[in-house]
């Protein structure tokens, strides 16, 4: 077999071919958008070049020289240091059904991270925030994936555990029919709020996509900002996320809780892209572009994404997020645009979240698991700190749900 670092346009054009090979008989597999592969490897695009991080490529070719694998190694400038250690990140794995050639990409790697002084090795993650390309798939390969989010065949996970690679975190992916009614957990919570005359719950439908940034950064900087390990956003950030999405973007389903005039929560969706990229191949050219618009504007639309569910701080626990979840049903739902709703992963290291999410009747849907391997087998492993708590330093999961989805897997 033959490693070959991605160099060239011809390299680069392999790279992305590596996946069509793989998946060419996968009829749940939607590809990735390569605009939006090329922008994360792209120095001039990807502000982590700029902020000191590092990205390496390969493709692997077996002795009859037909591309079987490929992989990235990177150093991430935010998340490079662990706590004591320094660890570094893979991902944009793809191989056939062979371990020897699985080892060779995670080997490639392992010895480059090492080289530039890294004791350890997260992956499948992105070289950029957590929204995207992160994680491994290891329940339900029977849907199409979320726009952005990985999927993989299941011999995968072997490849990584028997490399080493031990569970940092589960990514919980959750389900819902929208047709079934609020639970009353939520309705008798956001009675909380009924009275209070300055309270309301809206949607978007008619707000400039300039106030809606401002009204976005206000709430994540008051719910996250400077708050476990995550930074205030600017403005400018703020405006480009919300830019971002205008093509797609579908104000009735865009809700924001305002006292008086201030918001102090959001509850933001947007349509499942998959159900409208499936037709452009993972290609965005001009061609693409029309399928694309095409279908956005004439398919009918069944789920709805939900990215993002967030209150202000000092008003978590009074009845926001029930207000929040409240008014979904009540203007969402009736208007059947939407028959389900897919929430994107959820940490769990984040269990307040997680019991938000399933006192909504949601069923779990899929789970991926980021994995981290040190390098050095004496360095104590430790999974994920719990939001709010102490971190657990064991190997595996000690939830209900692990347990419950490797009876299902076994």
């Amino acid at each position: 077999m033959q490693l070959t670092a991605v160099i060239d346009k011809k390299s680069n054009e392999d790279f992305h071919k590596v996946a069509e090979l793989i998946y060419r008989d996968d009829k749940n597999y939607i590809p990735h958008i390569r605009q939006d592969l090329e922008k994360i490897f792209d120095p001039n695009k990807n502000k982590l070049f700029r902020q000191g991080g590092e990205l390496i490529r390969w493709i692997l070719r077996d002795n009859e020289n037909n591309l079987i694998g490929r992989v990235a190694a990177f150093i991430h400038p935010k998340t490079s240091l662990t706590g004591k250690h320094k660890v570094g990140s893979m991902g944009f794995f793809e191989c056939i059904n062979n371990k020897k050639a699985a080892f060779l990409l995670l080997d490639a790697c392992k010895n480059w991270l090492l080289e530039k002084g890294m004791e350890g090795m997260d992956g499948p993650v992105n070289f950029g925030e957590r929204d995207q390309f992160w994680g491994l798939l290891v329940h339900n390969f029977t849907a199409q994936p979320s726009y952005g989010m990985n999927y993989n065949p299941p011999y995968y996970q072997s490849f990584f555990e028997d490399f080493g690679f031990r569970n940092y975190f589960n990514q919980f992916v959750y389900w819902r029919d929208m047709a079934l009614p609020t639970q009353e957990i939520f309705i008798k919570k956001a009675s909380m709020l009924s009275h209070d005359a300055k309270f309301r719950v809206t949607n978007m439908r008619g707000v400039k996509l300039e106030k809606i940034a401002e009204y976005f950064l206000e709430v994540y900087n008051s719910a996250w900002g400077g708050h476990e390990g995550f930074k205030n956003m600017r403005l400018e950030q703020a405006r480009s996320i919300i830019h971002s999405m205008k093509v797609i973007m579908d104000r009735d389903i865009l809700l924001f809780a305002f006292l008086e005039e201030k918001p102090i929560g959001f509850y933001l969706n947007i349509p499942e892209l998959n159900e409208f990229f499936k037709h452009v191949n993972g290609n965005l050219n001009w061609l693409g572009k029309l399928k694309f618009l095409f279908h956005l504007k004439f398919s009918t639309r069944k789920t709805m994404l939900g990215i993002v569910f967030g209150v202000s701080r000092e008003y978590q626990g009074r009845g926001v997020e029930s207000a929040l979840i409240k008014y979904a049903g009540e203007f969402i739902v009736p208007q059947k645009r939407y028959l389900e709703t897919n929430l994107t992963w959820i940490g769990d290291f984040n269990p307040r979240m997680l019991r938000v999410i399933e006192n909504l009747g949601t069923s779990l849907y899929r789970t991926l698991v980021t994995y981290r391997i040190f390098f050095d087998p004496e360095i104590p492993f430790e999974r994920h700190p719990v939001l709010g708590g102490k971190n657990k330093a064991n190997d595996e999961p000690d939830n209900e749900r692990h347990k419950k989805q490797s009876e299902e897997n076994s």
